[in-house]
């Protein structure tokens, strides 16, 4: 019965930290490249610059959610291990240790990503403040 969690919700939190990076490391070497001065118009550079940082956001602010589901499944079959099979010390505590395993790992996919979010979001505000200077805005 663990097996769900450890594959389930700890597997979907490593996937989201690989996206998570993948998309940030794409945003960085956009913003590298972006060169504001080839675009006439500010609306078309902001929605250049802002592609794909929803979904970043979105991964920093729910992993934790995620890590609490696997947190609350955790405990709900040990749980149910001892109803079915009694009271085992070992069992117990080795329940308990993949539970909150998941919250740990919920945390440590939101931090980095809402810390890169932060990031890349102020670096499209630079971006964007520097069209406004070039076009006297």
């Amino acid at each position: 019965m663990h097996q769900i969690l450890d594959y389930g919700v700890l597997g979907l939190l490593v996937a989201l930290s690989v996206l998570a990076l993948a998309l940030a490391l794409d945003r960085f070497l956009t913003y590298g490249k972006t060169r504001v001065e080839d675009y006439s118009d500010r609306r078309s550079l902001e929605l250049h610059l802002t592609q794909k940082l929803h979904l970043i956001a979105t991964i920093g602010s729910n992993a934790p959610y995620i890590g609490l589901l696997g947190t609350v499944t955790g405990i709900m079959l040990t749980f149910y291990d001892i109803g079915t099979s009694g009271f085992d010390t070992t069992q117990i505590m080795t329940g308990l240790a993949l539970a909150l395993k998941a919250t740990a790992l919920g945390l440590l996919v939101a931090i980095p990503a809402v810390t890169l979010y932060n990031l890349l979001l102020r670096r499209c505000k630079v971006l964007l403040l520097q069209w406004d200077i070039r076009h006297g805005h």
